[in-house]
């Protein structure tokens, strides 16, 4: 289990720079795998946030601050209501359930949510005519709000804060520090949500191995930092838009 999360946590926050795909949005289902699913987000929320302060230190200071309050207080408000929503599905009871051979299986109302979301938001990575996906600047509110509402909901933030803050007229240090500082913001607000309600966090979650992620998701961003603009993965991009697809059905079935 450390093996597996470690190297996906490397490899995700090194994609993360290349890919279009986010740290959490890798790095969920590999948690997903061994933990609940609503521990697996604040999870993956914890290591997303320890990365996000990593470069907060470093690029932070170069963060627009008119854009980044048009942006990160509606994504603030609209963090709460996603991970409260959140909260909710987990508390429901079980949609239906089956058996194949002797193992029981059970589709709950948080699997389906996020396995759909989890399709979604790969196929709007995949698809080419969202790949040039921007708005215009007037429609920050909206994109921040978008963007903490799902980042709160199952940690899909990075798709809507990349369109929405491309066409925020910021050079590129300012575009990537506004970003990082939102991001921030948003994983503050859904975490003190997630540790508030969801009583069985503390419980099943494994702390070491989230530090372990942690450690490993730096060594990525250092290593990707180095090889920015020096690698084209588009063919890697295109793979783990499958495989994120593909865990998205299995979620949404009950089969993980």
């Amino acid at each position: 289990m450390y093996v597996i999360v470690c190297l996906v946590a490397l490899g995700a926050s090194f994609l993360a720079l290349f890919s279009g795909f986010g740290l959490s949005t890798l790095l969920l289902p590999a948690f997903a795998l061994f933990f609940p699913l609503e521990t697996a987000i604040a999870m993956t929320a914890v290591v997303h946030f320890a990365n996000n302060a990593f470069k907060l230190v470093l690029v932070g200071r170069k963060a627009d601050k008119e854009v980044l309050l048009k942006f990160a207080l509606p994504g603030i408000v609209a963090a709460f209501a996603g991970a409260w929503l959140l909260n909710y599905f987990s508390e429901l009871p079980p949609i239906t359930s089956y058996t194949i051979g002797q193992q029981g299986f059970q589709i709950t109302a948080v699997k389906v949510v996020i396995g759909l979301l989890m399709i979604g938001f790969s196929l709007l990575e995949l698809l080419p005519r969202f790949e040039k996906m921007a708005f215009d600047k007037k429609w920050l509110p909206l994109g921040g709000a978008l963007s903490g509402f799902f980042g709160g909901l199952s940690g899909h933030q990075g798709a809507f804060r990349s369109a929405f803050l491309s066409k925020a007229g910021l050079e590129k240090e300012a575009f990537i520090a506004t970003g990082v500082v939102a991001a921030f913001l948003i994983d503050l607000t859904r975490l003190s949500v997630y540790f508030g309600h969801l009583n069985t966090i503390g419980r099943d979650a494994d702390w070491a191995l989230v530090a372990a992620a942690i450690v490993a998701a730096f060594a990525g961003a250092l290593v990707g930092a180095q090889l920015l603009g020096k690698v084209t993965l588009r063919v890697v991009k295109i793979i783990v838009g499958v495989m994120l697809a593909l865990v998205g059905i299995l979620l949404a079935v009950g089969l993980i």
